[in-house]
């Protein structure tokens, strides 16, 4: 796993051999079939692993979580944005890849939990009185989710026009913070 991450900070997938990869973990070609049915099924292992770095971090602040609300916003979003980009490679090449049924599938499975774990969290905020009631908490929070994918994955792969790396965070977080309780954060 750790060749195929180095492989992809390097060049795109489809510029990756299985011979490559196998070399590069010190296998044969035969051997690299007995573990993966294919190159796309090392990225797949790669994103989930991200995926699941990133969803147990969450389930963590969840569990424990900041007694400020808004750093609760802060560290959330947070997690996300060091996970995947500590893992930049391994998001963009999945991103590039989403034709894959299984890769789209387990994205969009994490993206369903995460998109109604944020709704909650707003509806929360609201039935306490700290945010007003405007759109729908689950559109919301499907607009939320989707504008931090595209964020990063820009930022990432340093897209024109894209958000600085150094800049990333705080602008994530304002967009959340002002969209949910409509006021700067």
């Amino acid at each position: 796993m750790t060749t195929a991450e180095r492989l992809l900070e390097e060049r795109p997938l489809a510029d990756i051999s299985v011979d490559d990869l196998a070399k590069g973990a010190g296998l044969s070609r035969p051997t690299f079939y007995f573990y993966f049915p294919s190159k796309d099924a090392v990225l797949l292992t790669l994103f989930e692993r991200v995926i699941v770095e990133a969803d147990s971090a969450l389930e963590n602040m969840v569990a424990n979580p900041p007694a400020d609300i808004k750093t609760l916003w802060r560290s959330g979003i947070n997690l996300f944005v060091e996970t995947f980009s500590a893992h930049r490679a391994v998001s963009l090449a999945a991103n590039a890849a989403r034709s894959n049924k299984e890769i789209g599938d387990l994205w969009s499975r994490f993206m369903q939990k995460w998109v109604d774990h944020t709704a909650t969290v707003i509806e929360a905020e609201r039935a306490r009185g700290a945010a007003p009631v405007t759109l729908p908490a689950r559109d919301l929070s499907a607009a939320l989710n989707l504008l931090n994918e595209k964020v990063m994955l820009s930022s990432f792969g340093d897209e024109q026009p894209s958000v600085p790396d150094e800049h990333l965070l705080e602008t994530l977080v304002h967009i959340w913070v002002t969209s949910v309780y409509g006021e700067a954060g």
